[in-house]
């Protein structure tokens, strides 16, 4: 079984930043493809960023520019640095890992992904 655990989030001014952290723990887990999404109330899970090891990186539109997706390979934690953070990003984001080993960046849907976080809370207040 593999474990997925997030941390970091928090409540924020608009134009702030906070840094968001990923462990996945289990057999294999540390070649795992792994990426964030969001949910906001209301609305479907997005994906927010997907990182390969080649260091091929995929954003959701709306947070190019802002938001950072690196990946720590020997401690296997995943990051998400988010910058000029606005209202709209006010959501609950999740990290997730599969058992996919090649083209990470390519896999940006919900459904792709096997194993998910509880999630952790951010708020943007304006």
């Amino acid at each position: 079984q593999v474990h997925v655990v997030e941390s970091g989030g928090g409540s924020v001014q608009s134009g702030g930043s906070l840094r968001l952290s990923c462990v996945a723990s289990g057999y294999g887990a540390s070649d795992y493809c792994m990426g964030w999404f969001r949910q906001a109330p209301g609305k479907e899970r997005e994906g927010v960023a997907t990182v390969d090891r080649d260091g091929s990186t995929n954003y959701a539109d709306s947070v190019k520019g802002r938001f950072t997706i690196s990946q720590d390979y020997a401690g296997n934690t995943l990051y998400l640095q988010m910058n000029s953070l606005k209202p709209e990003d006010t959501a609950m984001y999740y990290c997730a890992a599969t058992d996919r080993y090649t083209k990470c960046a390519y896999f940006f849907t919900r459904a792709q992904y096997r194993f998910w976080g509880q999630g952790t809370q951010v708020t943007v207040s304006s």
